[in-house]
């Protein structure tokens, strides 16, 4: 197993409690990542939020599998679970901390701190994410023959909780959907023209040549965002729309969403907020938000470079490599996009190399499921013009009769997919014993 991120480990897992003896490599602590800092495995960067557990949802679907999948990662998550609505945010030092001692528990994982340049011989999992090293990746690109494609997100700041000025802000969840969660800053049409102009104009990291990439629409940068349009924003992450303030009813012009990012309440993070701009940059426009006018950055926005192979011309449904079958890619790294989507692949990887070790046909899963839908859109789109994939129900299969009611349709869906899945998992399950 390469790299103890979210899918390395939810990989090791799966094997390790199946009685398989994993090496487990990554380089933490010896050396990071530029985007990772916690000594500790699973460290989430971008967002401490997972999405929504609303089975209703693409994401919430999705984790409704892999529920019954056993899986470590979301297991550990609601663990670790702090309030955000119908959103699964987790606190990450905790969240880290305690996957870590879950994979040390293990005596059959053994943890080698070392980074891998080259590929070992035998049954291999690489799941070193979106910041997989050069050294490996330049590997991987000549084994494959095919060019690694890249994109580019960044992570929102982090503030403190004591220096949000509550005079202006207020808490409400988004249409009262939770309890609390959220902490909103209002702005007026004068003071949101005033920041607009402020945050198209500042300045950002300037990237170098090879990192000129297209961004990924996923994790647009704030700035980048912003400048597609004075309202692009307003009706992206600044939108007004069921936030209007619990005692005075008032409406507002925009407002700016900030999440727990800890169970202490002590740290916020700016919903949305992705930045590449420079850190004093960071402080200058976003302390023009009301609210956050003295407000205490903890950590400030990063943008980094996240790489992912071309997955429809490299690897198979169950995220085998198609002319190496040793060889499994998971994570990031594999073509999926999404915490809960790179969890997914490293627990598919994690099954099928057990079920290899044993000797049995890997995992079959359709697109009727969401689990299903992700791994065979990455191993079945056009290589042409690949791009990651997260949950959505527009991969999942359709209906085979057309239900007009879209909340009645996706209470069928989920259903459906449900089923399929606990059928395969009570398969799999009665295969654990087979000799």
């Amino acid at each position: 197993m390469i790299g103890a991120g979210l899918a390395g480990c939810e990989a090791s897992y799966q094997l390790a409690k199946r009685g398989i003896e994993v090496d487990l490599y990554d380089i933490k602590p010896t050396s990071f990542t530029p985007a990772h800092s916690n000594p500790n495995f699973a460290e989430i960067v971008c967002s401490n939020s997972l999405k929504s557990f609303d089975t209703t949802t693409a994401s919430g679907l999705l984790k409704e599998e892999m529920k019954c999948f056993d899986s470590l990662i979301l297991n550990t998550a609601y663990e670790c679970r702090t309030p955000a609505g119908n959103a699964l945010a987790v606190d990450r030092e905790l969240f880290s901390k305690k996957i870590t001692e879950k994979i040390r528990s293990f005596k059959n994982i053994n943890i080698i701190n070392k980074n891998v340049t080259t590929l070992p011989d035998g049954i291999v999992i690489v799941a070193t994410g979106p910041l997989t090293t050069s050294e490996l990746l330049t590997t991987l690109q000549n084994k494959f023959d095919s060019k690694n494609l890249f994109f580019y997100d960044a992570s929102s700041p982090i503030v403190e909780f004591s220096s949000i000025d509550m005079n202006k802000a207020f808490v409400k969840d988004r249409y009262d959907k939770g309890n609390g969660d959220y902490i909103n800053c209002p702005m007026n049409k004068t003071e949101y023209e005033n920041f607009y102009h402020e945050l198209i104009s500042a300045e950002s990291v300037e990237l170098k040549n090879f990192e000129k990439k297209e961004i990924f629409e996923g994790c647009m940068p704030i700035e980048v965002m912003a400048k597609r349009g004075v309202d692009s924003i307003r009706f992206g992450p600044l939108k007004p729309v069921g936030l209007d303030n619990p005692k005075t009813k008032e409406k507002y012009y925009a407002v700016v969403q900030l999440r727990k990012e800890d169970n202490t309440n002590n740290l916020f993070n700016l919903v949305g907020f992705q930045t590449n701009l420079t850190f004093g940059e960071q402080k200058r426009v976003f302390s023009l938000i009301p609210g956050l006018e003295n407000a205490k950055f903890v950590k400030y926005g990063v943008m980094h470079r996240n790489s992912y192979i071309n997955a429809p011309n490299i690897i198979n449904n169950h995220f085998q490599v198609k002319n190496d079958k040793n060889i499994f890619i998971a994570g990031q790294l594999s073509g999926v996009e999404g915490y809960m989507e790179s969890t997914m692949s490293g627990l598919i990887a994690g099954i099928n190399a057990y079920l290899m070790i044993n000797g049995k046909s890997c995992l079959e899963l359709s697109s009727n499921t969401m689990m299903g839908a992700i791994s065979n859109y990455i191993s079945t789109a056009s290589p042409k013009n690949f791009q990651p994939m997260n949950a959505n129900f527009g991969i999942v299969s359709p209906l085979e009769y057309k239900e007009k009611d879209d909340k009645v349709k996706k209470e069928k869906l989920v259903l459906r997919a449900i089923s399929e899945v606990k059928n395969v998992e009570k398969r799999l399950n009665e295969t654990w014993f087979c000799n």
